[in-house]
């Protein structure tokens, strides 16, 4: 996909940029719904209920206005921070900065993609990446052209085909712990951040401590197809995937983890 800087829109520069980092890239790229899909007419099936939901119609219409910031008070309590708390800690972790190639996992309809992209500047890259079609189609309707150069691809976290040391900081929030092989995707993110690049990733922390509320919360979570991640499971996997500066904040249920790629 070569288009004339003169013609091209900012969507399409975006998309030109990405095939540049996929290794292989398609030959014969599937643009056509406004996003580029690596995986085609044969999804591998919901690992759960949420998963499932998420795969809807229903849920990419009201997710961000709705379904993200409600759930997310519902889960976390007074002891997590709000949907705009999210986004601060978001940018807060991720320090980005004009230039920065950002990769946000699991994107849904696109709000954190969005909201992130004013910190990489007119030159940086945002990819916007999910498995979810119905998620991919509200987020491309949803992204004005003049947000910034922004692509979203369908593809699974686990694969995404990025060359190695490709981008300056990655963003997966509420995601982790719906997919199927996790800790496969923090090697992928580690394979494409470059040295010293960022890492913010919210996901589920378990209580610990058995009894009826414990049992209860792992109950529902393989209920919906989800990983309950022990306190120090995934501080400790960024440890050994060579991540430094780790840090922790822990919110109920609820864990928001950084870290930067070892230099």
């Amino acid at each position: 996909m070569q288009v004339p800087a003169g013609d091209a829109s900012r969507t399409e520069l975006a998309m030109s940029r990405v095939l540049r980092l996929l290794d292989p890239a398609p030959q014969t790229p599937d643009l056509s719904h406004g996003y580029l899909d690596l995986i085609g007419a044969a999804p591998a099936a919901p690992t759960g209920i949420a998963d499932w939901l998420m795969r809807t119609s229903v849920v990419p219409a009201i997710y961000q206005r709705w379904w993200r910031p409600v759930l997310g008070r519902l889960i976390m309590g007074a002891a997590g921070p709000d949907l705009a708390g999210e986004y601060r800690l978001a940018r807060s972790w991720l320090a980005l900065r004009p230039g920065d190639t950002l990769v946000d996992l699991a994107c849904g309809p696109g709000n954190f993609t969005r909201e992130l992209a004013a910190g990489v500047g007119e030159s940086g890259l945002v990819i916007g990446v999910d498995t979810a079609p119905s998620m991919l189609a509200r987020a491309v309707r949803d992204t004005p052209d003049h947000a910034g150069l922004i692509a979203y691809v369908r593809a699974d976290a686990g694969d995404l085909r990025l060359r190695p040391d490709c981008a300056d900081a990655v963003c997966c929030f509420a995601a982790l712990h719906l997919m199927r092989q996790p800790f496969g995707v923090l090697d992928e993110i580690s394979h494409m951040l470059r040295d010293g690049g960022r890492l913010a990733l919210m996901t589920s922390c378990g209580r610990g401590g058995g009894g009826p509320l414990a049992a209860a919360s792992e109950a529902a979570a393989r209920l919906g197809g989800m990983t309950t991640f022990g306190r120090d499971e995934i501080t400790e996997a960024l440890a050994r995937r060579g991540f430094a500066n780790i840090r922790q904040r822990i919110a109920g249920p609820v864990q928001f983890v950084a870290g930067e790629r070892g230099t």
